[in-house]
């Protein structure tokens, strides 16, 4: 097309003026450009199982349910898993592969993670690929001091503010426990607080117990106005872990299930056995232990409300068998999560993995390897969420505020890779290999490439491209010191009121426990 074919009316325009051709471009840049590579990307070519192999973990992982059974199940989940066809033997439950497969068959294939924005709303299944966060450090690597310090409340803010403004990220979970709320009530009302009041984003947070679910559904609606508003449209996802490896339900967390569904919350019944300690060894074995314990969880939340949206996730964890440490980084965990992500969607339920769990303490060369390649092999294989993706460290015992903007960086450097190469006549472009080859010997400031540069390309802003003079004269910073200066830049510009005064005193009123 003729550059001057090239018009639009541009919003902002001095009376509408029509710009086009260098103009309009001119313009488009200054606004910065549109992410080539945009969350939501497909998933899927990476496939470290085979079609036989995935028959054998599934056949095992029901055998074990319908042989062995789960334990300590509690009695109000235990009769409704014998009112649906399970069996008692002794002080365990028996579930029949019949049972299993209408779990399976019945469960929300899709759904959609509400943010309280409509715009940032996510769908959850197929296959779409999408970053979030997660975790429950207890500790966090100071901005100043470049050390771990006790996280507390503040940092949950910041860090939920300072996510807020990332783009890769698709929804966030609290990252670190406020280890300066004292008691229960308190932990669960103020941690959601910290949610609700910076940023709009699909959020998730767990609960400590049952009894911490209904307040916090009231403050929710309180926000949006109404009583039953966070119901119709409930943008506050549960993390809960109802299995406890090897085999059996824990109480507390399955209470915390009951009162999600009856609140409408949707939840990722999470399964993080350990190789080695709480699972086996031998990884076949060990996918097939978290496979049947997810199932477990899967089960439970049918008999209760068939179809009540749950992500299906089987988070295999590694520790270091020479030891007994826990191990986020490493081939194994890369490996497991993308196979784990390859079962949960060859049965057809939205799949949740975790990645980029780095065991390092700094921000170094360890970190970025851990981090790039358990990410992406998460994102190859396809799961549907992928948890604990940005800001973790120390094999999830820290957070790091320029942790996020590194990895906000690296996943949308995924999210090309899942993109993929679009092959047709126009980006295939003989003639215009032709004109160059016979022409000036170069595609530099020819319209293809003009095209190409923002459609199909990535370009980091944390990363560092220049020359080593021109890096030493800047500074030679490395990649910590400038994703500090971006954090400290971000947390500084960025404060959105979502909450109106009013709305906070009003909450503040109902729940004074909210700090």
């Amino acid at each position: 097309m003729d550059e001057d074919q090239d018009q639009r009316t541009l919003p902002g325009g001095r009376g509408g003026r029509r710009l086009g051709g260098r103009g309009a471009r001119h313009v488009a840049r200054a606004a910065g450009p549109v992410n080539p590579a945009p969350p939501g990307q497909r998933g899927g070519r990476y496939a470290p199982l085979t079609d036989a192999d995935l028959w054998a973990i599934y056949r095992t992982a029901k055998r074990l349910l319908a042989d062995l059974g789960m334990g300590e199940v509690p009695a109000r989940l235990r009769g409704d898993l014998l009112a649906a066809g399970a069996e008692a033997r002794g002080d365990r439950v028996l579930i029949p592969e019949a049972l299993i497969e209408a779990a399976v068959d019945g469960a929300a294939k899709r759904f959609p993670l509400y943010g309280r924005d409509p715009a940032r709303d996510i769908e959850v299944g197929g296959d779409r690929v999408h970053f979030g966060t997660g975790g429950a450090a207890v500790q966090v690597l100071d901005m100043d001091s470049a050390r771990y310090r006790a996280a507390t409340l503040q940092d949950l803010r910041d860090f939920t503010r300072l996510q807020d403004a990332l783009e890769n990220v698709s929804w966030f979970t609290r990252c670190c426990i406020a280890t300066d709320v004292p008691g229960v009530r308190e932990l669960d009302l103020n941690t959601a607080f910290a949610l609700l009041a910076h940023t709009t984003k699909p959020v998730a947070t767990a609960f400590t117990v049952a009894d911490s679910v209904a307040p916090v559904v009231a403050m929710m609606d309180m926000a949006l106005g109404r009583e039953g508003a966070f119901a119709a449209r409930p943008f506050i996802k549960a993390h809960i872990s109802p299995v406890i490896s090897p085999m059996r339900y824990g109480e507390d967390a399955v209470e915390v299930v009951y009162a999600c569904i009856d609140h409408n919350i949707p939840m990722s019944c999470i399964t993080a056995a350990q190789s080695g300690a709480t699972a086996p060894a031998p990884l076949a074995g060990f996918l097939a232990q978290s496979l049947a314990e997810t199932l477990a969880s899967l089960v439970m939340v049918h008999v209760i409300r068939p179809g009540h949206p749950m992500v299906f996730s089987n988070w295999p964890l590694v520790i270091d068998l020479r030891t007994g440490a826990f191990s986020g980084g490493g081939g194994e965990v890369a490996l497991l999560n993308a196979a784990s992500a390859q079962l949960s969607n060859w049965l057809g339920l939205p799949s949740g993995v975790a990645a980029s769990m780095t065991d390092a303490k700094a921000i170094d060369a360890q970190y970025g390897m851990e981090k790039g390649m358990t990410a992406l092999a998460a994102g190859l294989a396809g799961g549907n969420l992928v948890y604990e993706s940005a800001g973790m460290t120390a094999a999830l015992l820290g957070a790091s505020f320029e942790g996020f903007v590194l990895d906000n960086e690296m996943l949308g450097a995924v999210y090309r890779v899942l993109r993929g190469v679009e092959v047709s006549d126009d980006t295939l472009g003989f003639d215009a290999i032709r004109e160059a080859v016979l022409g000036e010997g170069h595609f530099l400031g020819s319209a293809q490439t003009h095209a190409a540069m923002e459609r199909d390309y990535v370009y980091p802003r944390m990363a560092d491209r220049t020359d080593p003079r021109t890096w030493e004269a800047a500074g030679a910073e490395d990649a910590w010191t400038r994703a500090r200066a971006e954090a400290r830049r971000i947390l500084n510009d960025h404060r959105p009121e979502y909450l109106s005064t009013a709305q906070v005193c009003a909450i503040r009123q109902a729940f004074p426990e909210v700090l």
